[in-house]
């Protein structure tokens, strides 16, 4: 359930809309990078105060993908730079952050840096940040002191029924945990002898690839990414010029293969690159093509981790 109280925090005036709700003021979109982003993070702080919240959850975090739908260009590191290591670790699902980092998460987000998540505390509280500068409060407490200190920092809060990026749950994509049945079975088919391709999704946008064997099984799986949601595949195959001559010429692909170096390497292209991939992964011991069209991508196994106690909470 979402927090019974919930807040639209803006700097557009609601008297400069229309009568369909739309902005057609003189405010900017683009953050200034300044004093009005540092009154956004002034108003959330002093919701979360008042709540008694000092921590909050990562939930769905994701960087920029294939497509960049931000109103500023994406920069290094996603806007991350400085709060997590370069390989990202810590930000994952699930993953707890005091206040002022979940402060600078949303400063990112205000940015369209690249990164973007939910940022809750079960269904007591939660921050979301939209599209043009909209960010969403939500709140198990009226939060009136907060209210009032917003409008102090010159923004406009406004009570709504509810968050518009709230998750919503009733038809996840992915049910089935990655327990211990599901590794067992993924045994079996390695003991065919035969390898499988391992797609792992650790954020929404990042993948890491792995080539399994029977003999390797338990090292990937004691790398993987905490809540990652997993997609098993048929192996690569060794005959990359014939996975070359095979992709298509009116739609995008994931091209996968394997380095001379033994690395899993992908990269996302489409009619206009086939030349250059075809030098970019000269060498290559195997590879395949994957459709990007969720109609069309057919894995053996979709399946997401459980956290240590076996409940799936990942969210995908």
């Amino acid at each position: 359930m979402p927090p019974s109280f919930a807040h639209r925090i803006t700097k557009y005036n609601p008297a400069d809309r229309d009568e369909r709700g739309h902005y057609n003021g003189a405010e900017d979109t683009v953050s200034d990078h300044g004093a009005v982003e540092a009154a956004y993070l002034k108003a959330i702080a002093a919701f979360a105060q008042e709540s008694g919240i000092d921590r909050l959850e990562i939930r769905e975090p994701e960087v920029t993908g294939f497509v960049n739908f931000g109103l500023e260009a994406p920069v290094d590191g996603h806007g991350l730079a400085g709060l997590f290591p370069p390989d990202l670790t810590g930000y994952y699902d699930g993953a707890e952050v005091s206040v002022p980092v979940a402060l600078e998460l949303v400063r990112a987000m205000l940015r369209d840096q690249g990164a973007w998540c939910r940022l809750e505390q079960q269904d007591t509280f939660t921050v979301h940040v939209g599209w043009d500068q909209y960010l969403y409060v939500g709140s198990d407490q009226p939060c009136k002191a907060a209210v009032a200190r917003t409008r102090e920092l010159g923004l406009f809060s406004e009570p709504i029924t509810a968050s518009p990026y709230a998750v919503d749950l009733e038809e996840p994509e992915v049910t089935q945990a990655a327990d211990e049945e599901f590794w067992e079975r993924v045994r079996a088919e390695l003991a065919a002898p035969q390898m499988l391709l391992l797609e792992e999704t650790y954020l929404r946008n990042a993948t890491r690839w792995h080539r399994l064997t029977e003999n390797n099984l338990d090292t990937v799986r004691a790398v993987l990414g905490p809540r990652a949601l997993l997609t098993v595949w048929p192996d690569l195959t060794p005959d990359v010029d014939a996975v070359l001559a095979a992709l298509p010429e009116d739609e995008s692909v994931d091209f996968v293969w394997e380095a001379p170096n033994g690395t899993i390497r992908h990269v996302t292209v489409d009619e206009t690159h086939h030349q250059q991939l075809t030098t970019l992964v000269t060498g290559a011991r195997a590879a395949c093509s994957l459709p990007l069209a969720l109609d069309e991508r057919h894995p053996l196994f979709h399946v997401a981790l459980p956290d240590s106690d076996g409940v799936l909470r990942a969210r995908w």
